[in-house]
């Protein structure tokens, strides 16, 4: 199922959200736009924006916020953004946010959607700083309310012009409505990533003399993102997708000697599944998920990815991770009860790097199916990646998809264009050397970036 990149219109009235709202104040009082109408000389909002005397955001507070995001996009300067966001504001709400997502659990499950009738989950791949798309996105799925719950799989920032602006206006959306929309951590959300690929030179150019601070504070609270979500006990997302078991066999263990360091060697283990328990207890704060050692999990989650050759087997085209079979989905699926595992992490540029699979051109693909169900992959930034040193683009589609009420199983797809015409705006990094696809990782690097 598509839709296509006409003009926003405003949603069907939803059921009132039962948030921070006042009385009068429901999802039908905003109308978000992402379009070319918005580059006036005067901004649609008052700014800067101030943070709320009671910390408690609204809806017409992230409405405003939203219009004043993409307003500031086609109109100022990028080193302009703390007037239309102090650095004061800036750190009320990444603080807000942080302190909700340190104390979500490594793999969030989503169970309320059972008892809310009509309920719909939205679930979206990488956005990558691609704010237009994302603010048509919101608009075009319909916004968060009480029985529209948002799984992000990750990759808010890098390589687009507005990571920060996306990633802020994300986590105005789950403070707002925290047990509605659930932000998961994707593998460029790092501190390697986002050195490599603009997101920390975006935030130095935006917040200049406090950009450091800024951008310290963006790494903190990237290590705060859940890795996963379960959703209504059928559906698995991540945004890389499955992950090894790390359990130490017993032998291992010296006796009487509590102390005595552990040798673990990834490469001499056997590879095998991972459990929900053992995902449920990864240290997951972490600037760079580890590739190796104990702490494997985060990484194997953020960077995995599927194959159509049978077997677990170490990544190495990435460096970090695995790559895992038809018959490890169905494993999954059928050991975990799942009906569905729903990752991301693969575009255009990626996957015409992948024989076997299918391109990403409608911005989703479905890459097993299995007894038990299906792997899909969906990639929600079309015309990706926005700086592209060849001359002949993707012009790649990006997809959301919806999971319904009552089994949230049978997953819609909806394919989108990338909206038109973006702001001008510059690189904030050497996209002409700089591969595409995060392979072939410099993991030397990933150290020293620590």
């Amino acid at each position: 199922m598509s839709s296509d990149s006409s003009p926003p219109v405003c949603p069907p009235d939803p059921k009132p959200i039962n948030a921070q709202n006042s009385p009068d104040e429901s999802v039908t009082t905003a109308c978000f736009s992402s379009s070319s109408a918005n580059t006036t000389s005067s901004p649609p909002v008052d700014i800067p924006l101030s943070w709320p005397p009671d910390s408690k955001l609204t809806l017409d507070w992230i409405r405003h916020f939203s219009s004043a995001l993409d307003w500031s996009s086609r109109n100022l300067p990028p080193s302009d953004f703390p007037s239309v966001l102090p650095v004061s504001v800036f750190d009320s709400l990444v603080l807000t946010a942080s302190k909700i997502l340190h104390k979500e659990p490594n793999c969030v499950r989503i169970n309320d959607c059972l008892s809310l009738p009509d309920s719909a989950v939205v679930v979206v791949g990488d956005v990558h700083g691609q704010l237009h798309d994302l603010l048509f996105l919101l608009q075009d799925a319909g916004f968060p309310s009480d029985n529209r719950f948002f799984v992000f799989n990750g990759d808010y920032v890098d390589r687009g012009a507005w990571g920060l602006e996306t990633f802020l206006l994300l986590l105005a959306w789950k403070v707002f409505l925290p047990h509605r929309v659930h932000l998961l951590r994707g593998n460029h959300e790092s501190k390697y990533c986002t050195s490599v690929y603009g997101f920390e030179k975006e935030v130095l150019v935006k917040y200049d003399d406090k950009g450091k601070h800024a951008y310290r504070k963006c790494l903190g609270c990237f290590e705060g993102l859940p890795l996963a979500s379960v959703i209504a006990g059928r559906v698995y997302t991540a945004h890389g997708g499955l992950f090894r078991s790390v359990s130490i066999p017993k032998s291992k263990r010296s006796k009487g000697k509590k102390n005595r360091r552990i040798i673990f060697n990834p490469e001499a283990a056997p590879l095998s599944l991972g459990s929900f328990v053992e995902l449920s207890t990864a240290r997951r704060s972490v600037l760079d998920p580890p590739w190796e050692g104990l702490n494997l999990i985060p990484g194997d989650v953020l960077w995995s990815d599927p194959t159509m050759k049978p077997g677990l087997s170490p990544n190495k085209e990435r460096g970090i991770g695995l790559l895992w079979g038809p018959d490890c989905t169905e494993e999954f699926l059928k050991k975990f009860h799942l009906k569905l595992i729903i990752r991301s992490h693969e575009g255009p540029d990626a996957r015409e790097k992948r024989p076997g699979l299918a391109g990403m051109d409608e911005g989703y693909t479905i890459d097993h199916v299995v007894e038990s169900g299906k792997l899909i992959t969906v990639f929600s930034a079309p015309d990706y990646p926005q700086f592209q040193a060849t001359e002949e683009r993707y012009k790649n589609k990006g997809a959301y998809i919806v999971l319904k009420a009552p089994d949230f199983d049978d997953p819609e797809f909806h394919s989108f264009e990338a909206t038109a015409p973006r702001p001008e705006a510059r690189a904030y990094y050497d996209y002409e050397d700089v591969i595409d696809s995060d392979e072939e990782l410099d993991l030397a690097s990933m150290v020293t970036a620590k």
